[in-house]
């Protein structure tokens, strides 16, 4: 399925404020005062390292915001697989605007093209299982859009995107309201019954608590692969299942094995390595 780009409207202002943070008090005093004012150039960003491209709309806007015309053809889409010296973006046009957002437009571009990368290593760690890769809300403040949808150029699907978009009930609002019998009745009473409602579980004790309870999600929290296993046949299709906590390439497989529906993983979006790109004049 093509990956559905986000609406200008919301990408813009981000990719505005980075300029601004760029550019500073005085603009670029390097490239001002080493390029003419009406030269020209033609580059390539290509990629220095295999992975999966995204953010290519960041950079098209970036180029745009210090020049509109500026030429830029984008070869590899969101959501493409790229090998070293593969061709992403061809850019064309005036030499100081290019030169001057070429930062702002790979920051962005490698920044989201590692989110992707991070994402597809998963995606690919749980084949051939049913588990889907997913995302947290442990995003770059600012960025949570643009990383959540770089998580679905890299084939993962995304959690919930903010606090008012589904009710996650962890350790500390147990904690706080005393149990999970008591904190789910709670949260069932306060939103509409277009709310899901998902409880973290450390323990099957508390699995069947929560199960008990009538929660639509159930969140296993650092459970072992045999454990999670117990917990699927636990819950026997009465609730989504979400495994959390270590999870890796390298332990990514195992858990799915569990026959969970859902892994979250928080780190691959907000310590996920850049995919390395570079702009090259010529």
């Amino acid at each position: 399925m093509p990956l559905t780009p986000l609406p200008r409207l919301m990408v813009e202002p981000i990719v505005r404020a980075a300029l601004l943070e760029d550019l500073g008090r005085a603009g670029d005093v390097t490239t001002e005062s080493v390029i003419a004012a009406d030269a020209t150039l033609s580059a390539v960003i290509a990629t220095r390292q295999p992975g999966v491209i995204a953010g290519t709309d960041c950079a098209v806007i970036a180029f745009d915001l210090m020049q509109p015309g500026i030429s830029v053809v984008v070869e590899r889409p969101d959501g493409s697989a790229v090998s070293p010296g593969d061709v992403v973006l061809r850019v064309q046009g005036n030499a100081r605007a290019i030169l001057s957002a070429e930062r702002v437009a790979l920051n962005l571009l490698c920044h989201l093209s590692g989110v992707a990368t991070a994402t597809a290593n998963l995606v690919q760690a749980v084949q051939p299982h049913k588990a889907r890769i997913i995302d947290t809300r442990k995003t770059t403040p600012g960025l949570r859009a643009l990383e959540k949808r770089a998580v679905r150029a890299g084939g993962g699907d995304n959690h919930r995107f903010g606090l008012d978009d589904a009710v996650l009930i962890k350790d500390n609002h147990i904690a706080a309201a005393g149990s999970i019998t008591a904190a789910v009745a709670r949260a069932r009473a306060h939103v509409g019954h277009m709310v899901k409602v998902e409880c973290e579980v450390d323990t099957l004790d508390q699995l069947h608590e929560a199960l008990a309870a009538g929660v639509d999600v159930v969140l296993l929290d650092n459970m072992t692969p045999a454990q999670l296993k117990d917990a699927v046949a636990i819950v026997a299709g009465r609730a989504v299942t979400e495994a959390s906590g270590r999870v890796t390439a390298a332990t990514a497989g195992a858990i799915a094995a569990s026959g969970v529906d859902l892994i979250s993983c928080g780190w691959i979006t907000h310590s996920a390595p850049i995919l390395d790109l570079g702009l090259d004049i010529g």
